[in-house]
């Protein structure tokens, strides 16, 4: 199981995927049979291929991810972290909590992102 560090560390290197427009980088930070669910209640995106295209399009609108504190740990095998989204293209901010679950090998095995109507700006 990873430790806390190692999954504060995945979700930093997410973060700054997204601050480099990486959508690869950050599908890479997924097992092979990973499941995104964003936000919880769409239908989940399954599969390393359908994540890898899912986070393109989120970074091919400049969405960029500033922390709103600090990532949390946990002695899992889970971490989670606040953050406000910025798409540029959109003109909305979304304020979001992402929960992650890690496999034994530290690659995310799922990702939920909890927001809603209530919680996006223009």
């Amino acid at each position: 199981m990873p430790t806390p560090d190692q999954m504060k560390k995945a979700l930093q290197s997410y973060v700054d995927g997204f601050g480099r427009g990486d959508a690869a980088a950050i599908a890479a930070l997924f097992a092979d049979d990973a499941v995104v669910e964003d936000p919880v209640g769409n239908q989940p995106i399954s599969g390393r291929a359908a994540i890898e295209e899912f986070y393109a399009n989120a970074v091919a609108a400049g969405s960029k991810l500033v922390l709103d504190g600090p990532i949390r740990g946990s002695h899992g095998n889970g971490a989670a972290m606040a953050f406000t989204v910025e798409v540029p293209a959109m003109n909305v901010r979304i304020r979001a909590i992402d929960v992650m679950t890690f496999g034994d090998d530290g690659k995310i095995v799922k990702m939920q992102a909890y927001w809603g109507p209530d919680d996006m700006e223009q």
